[in-house]
């Protein structure tokens, strides 16, 4: 089947030609309301995300993702191994967070609050505007031949991403192995740590290509969540869209002139003026409709309200808008889908919190020691070797510690010089322990037996260990 004229542009990405190659993109340099809304919120989020690391609370750092020894910051609230189960809860949130976001505003997500954007449209590609200048300027730089001008724009640029790149690197880093460790590595010596330079490296060399070279191209065929797009949009979604009712008219787009009477002669409001191409940092033509490569940046709409505005006619040809809104004029409300998504969202949050109040400072962990039997004492009694962990979640240290044996009569003792002990700060204290308990008050070769962590008279936590004795052949 031929595909329609006016969908050939589904064929292919924006990005690439007629010849499947890349189709570099010169954007505009945007500017408007928007834009300066964007700016606001990218230089908070850029203050957040390069300080967050080494912004402590409690002791803890504010947001830590050590993935290697699996130890996790949420706002300051640490997560350890054994709390894994809270933090793939708590990205599951963010998962459907996002999600109900897409289902109601679109990709805003990816416009106004994605790193890749942010640091692509106000860090990287602002520095380019400022040493070659804009679109025109730099794609007639682009094909200027290589002599001093050249040399000199390209090798500043080239220098300050690298720059830049190498202190994006440093902060993922301190994000998956603490700003404490980072510090002390940059103020030792670089070979003393090689195998942190060897990753700070890579992903120095990672950012400088997405940056430099990549760009776009992460949002429009990496990054799997403009696929999502299609599964989630509807004709009710809130997106970047193109009026097209009062942008075609009868007669279809025409270039602007003036005194003409643009109604009568049946044409829309679009002087088909190609501004809005222009400043998409994807090089998508808004005007076809919705498409994967769009990361609702707003962009478009400040191009076209400062078009409609020299030209004398009403802002909003381009605005965020549904699909039933520009056929219908309906006004955006709650669907059945975003109902149940705020529902279903509402109940995650409330067992989140839940499993946050239940969870304790101290976990406890009692086993039995592998390959070791019951021992048969004197007295009717039977003992077990057990090995113990202490894991202390807070920032301080946890003193006059001592376990005791609560579900039956018997003795509990530590293989140490006492039977209290501390267990450190953010640390874990392990050891020996032996149970011993009299065979009558057993009830079989397996026995469900209850110890108590102590923290002086006040019990922290409690867990169970199986207890082997004599098989019962009553």
């Amino acid at each position: 089947m031929n595909t329609p004229e006016n969908e050939i542009f589904r064929d292919s990405i924006a990005t690439v030609n007629e010849q499947g190659k890349r189709a570099w993109v010169y954007p505009k340099k945007p500017s408007g309301k928007f834009y300066e809304y964007r700016k606001y919120v990218s230089y908070f989020l850029l203050a957040f995300l390069l300080l967050s690391p080494f912004i402590k609370i409690g002791g803890n750092q504010f947001l830590m993702f050590n993935v290697m020894e699996r130890r996790f910051n949420i706002f300051g609230f640490p997560f350890w191994p054994q709390d894994f189960h809270l933090f793939v809860f708590s990205m599951i949130i963010g998962v459907v967070f996002i999600t109900l976001f897409t289902v109601a505003f679109g990709r805003i997500f990816c416009g106004w609050i994605c790193p890749q954007t942010i640091f692509m449209e106000m860090v990287f590609r602002r520095i380019e505007y400022w040493i070659e200048g804009d679109r025109n300027k730099q794609r007639k730089l682009d094909r200027q031949k290589w002599d001093a001008e050249k040399i000199k724009k390209r090798t500043l640029k080239w220098f300050i991403f690298l720059v830049i790149s190498f202190l994006i690197a440093n902060v993922f880093l301190a994000y998956l192995i603490g700003s404490d460790k980072l510090l002390g590595y940059i103020t030792d010596s670089p070979a003393a740590h090689l195998g942190t330079l060897a990753p700070l490296v890579i992903f120095t060399g990672v950012f400088y290509f997405v940056f430099a070279w990549f760009r776009e191209q992460v949002c429009v065929i990496a990054c799997p969540y403009g696929r999502l797009q299609g599964v989630l949009l509807d004709t009710k979604s809130i997106v970047v869209a193109y009026d097209h009712k009062r942008g075609e008219g009868e007669s279809g787009r025409k270039k602007f002139r003036k005194n003409e009477d643009r109604q009568a002669l049946g044409h829309g409001d679009c002087i088909d003026c190609l501004q809005c191409v222009h400043v998409c940092p994807t090089g998508i033509d808004i005007r076809n409709g919705t498409q994967l490569e769009c990361i609702n940046c707003t962009a478009c709409i400040d191009e076209c309200d400062h078009i409609m505005e020299s030209i004398n006619l009403p802002k909003g040809l381009i605005r965020y808008a549904s699909e039933e809104n520009i056929e219908k004029k309906a006004k955006f409300k709650l669907t059945a889908r975003m109902k149940g998504y705020m529902g279903v969202l509402t109940i995650m949050f409330g067992v989140l919190i839940g499993m946050l109040f239940l969870r304790n400072d101290v976990e406890a962990n009692v086993l039995r020691l592998p390959g070791q039997l019951y021992e048969h004492k004197e007295g009717n009694i039977i003992s077990n070797v057990f090995t113990y962990k202490l894991v202390n979640k807070t920032t301080e240290d946890i003193a006059d510690v001592s376990l005791k044996l609560l579900s039956h009569k018997g003795e509990l003792k530590l293989v140490s010089t006492s039977d209290d002990f501390v267990v450190p700060k953010q640390g874990i204290a392990e050891g020996t322990l032996f149970i011993e308990i009299d065979n009558s008050a057993l009830t079989g070769d397996r026995n469900k037996i209850k110890i108590g962590v102590f923290k002086g008279d006040q019990m922290i936590e409690t867990t169970t260990a199986n207890f082997l004795g004599p098989r019962s052949y009553r």
